[in-house]
C-alpha cells in the first residue's frame, strides 16, 4: 500500500474534529508553499502558465503575498495568478 492510500485510508476512518484538524494543516501548507514562490519572483520577471485557453507567457507586474499579476505578452490581458501555478522562465540570462 502506498502512502498516498495509507493517508486516504486513514482520513476515511476520522471524524469531524479530526478532520477540521486535518483541513487547517493542509490550508498551512498551501500558505507555505504559495508565500515560498512568491518570494522567488520580481517584477519583469517572464513566468508561463497553463490556462483554459494554453499555455500563457507574460511579465510579472505585482506580486502579493499569495498571487501574482501577469500581463499576457502576446494579447496585453492581465492574469491573476496562484504563485505556485507559475514557472519562472530564464529569458535572455
Amino acid at each position: 500500500m502506498t502512502m498516498m492510500n495509507t493517508v486516504l485510508d486513514q482520513v476515511r476512518k476520522m471524524d469531524n474534529a479530526e478532520l477540521n484538524t486535518v483541513i487547517a494543516a493542509i490550508k498551512a501548507q498551501r500558505t507555505y508553499i504559495s508565500k515560498q514562490a512568491t518570494r522567488k519572483l520580481r517584477i519583469g520577471d517572464i513566468v508561463s502558465f497553463d490556462s483554459s485557453t494554453g499555455t500563457v507567457t507574460g511579465a510579472v507586474t505585482k506580486v502579493n503575498p499569495k498571487t501574482v499579476l501577469v500581463r499576457d505578452s502576446s494579447s496585453r490581458t492581465q492574469w491573476k495568478v496562484t504563485a505556485s501555478l507559475l514557472t519562472h522562465l530564464n529569458v535572455g540570462g
